[in-house]
């Protein structure tokens, strides 16, 4: 599948908002980052005129959010610098169907795939419940369709989720402390050769069999890390394989992240255009712009 990025738009309208402490200043690239909600808080600096514009969507059923985490204050400093990404700037970077194409239909509550994700027949979430004896392998089964995948966001997070037929992706945008998002990182990074295959065991699934293998993205942010997980066992009595596309991208200490496939195996085309289409939408929105719409029949 062949994307084309759209171009970034000045901001229209942009509604004043109250003013509250950052975390920390936002760095110098400001002119220029599952599964799966709680009271909206703004947050805006007082200086600098840094205004931007709340999209016509924001209030649409379909993104699930997290509330801002607590702000740091002066007597406790924060380890690393933090996000100042709002929630609508979250909101305002996640992706649509139109950015990915095909037949993916948008969702209303995607949060509800970390508790029970039916496809067909077969329970993906118990499918996915059980025991490694590896940590960071444990550590990897547990955020299949869950959201803390880089680990829980410090700040803003927007979440939303499409299907099509026997495929999910579940799309996340999300602030975290920097020093946490670059060794969650890291941990991505080390799982095609800490996790090339291991054994999941117990939740009344049997014995399920994991392979881990790294996928390219392209070369979007500031770093970036793709996977495909594949796992194979039974359900009900029956063979079951799932393959999963798993993808993050990040952008400071903001990051994006994907989860993509199911029992029809995954398309990674489709990961590359959350990626592509997605990673801009969140400089747009960091630089203050609002995110124009891709255009439909976009190839």
């Amino acid at each position: 599948m062949t994307t084309s990025r759209p171009n970034p738009r000045s901001p229209r309208g942009a509604t004043a908002r109250a003013c509250a402490p950052r975390p920390a200043a936002r760095s110098a690239r400001a002119p220029a980052a599952v599964l799966v909600g709680g009271t909206l808080l703004l947050t805006v600096a007082c200086s600098g005129g840094d205004d931007r514009t709340v999209a016509e969507s924001e209030t649409a059923p379909t993104v699930a959010e997290r509330p801002l985490a607590a702000q740091a204050t002066a007597s406790t400093p924060s380890a690393s610098p933090a996000s100042d990404l709002t929630e609508t700037d979250a909101r305002n970077a996640l992706i649509t169907e139109s950015d990915i194409e095909d037949q993916w239909t948008q969702v209303k509550d995607p949060r509800s795939w970390r508790d029970s994700l039916l496809v067909g027949q077969v329970d993906v979430a118990a499918f996915l419940t059980g025991k490694s004896d590896a940590e960071a392998c444990q550590r990897l089964v547990n955020a299949l369709y869950d959201e803390p995948l880089l680990g829980s966001p410090s700040g803003a997070s927007a979440l939303t989720g499409f299907q099509e037929g026997d495929s999910r992706l579940l799309y996340q945008v999300a602030a975290y402390q920097k020093d946490d998002l670059d060794d969650s990182m890291t941990w991505l990074k080390s799982l095609p050769d800490t996790c090339d295959q291991f054994t999941l065991t117990g939740s009344g699934s049997g014995r399920r069999t994991v392979r881990v293998v790294e996928a390219s993205l392209p070369e979007e942010g500031d770093d970036r890390q793709g996977l495909t997980v594949t796992v194979k066992g039974t359900s009900g009595g029956d063979p079951v394989t799932l393959i999963l596309d798993v993808a993050a991208v990040r952008i400071g200490a903001d990051a994006i992240t994907v989860t993509n496939g199911g029992l029809d195996g995954a398309d990674h085309d489709t990961t590359r255009a959350a990626v592509e289409q997605g990673t801009p939408r969140l400089e747009d929105v960091l630089a203050g712009r609002t995110p124009q719409p891709t255009p439909s029949g976009v190839e």
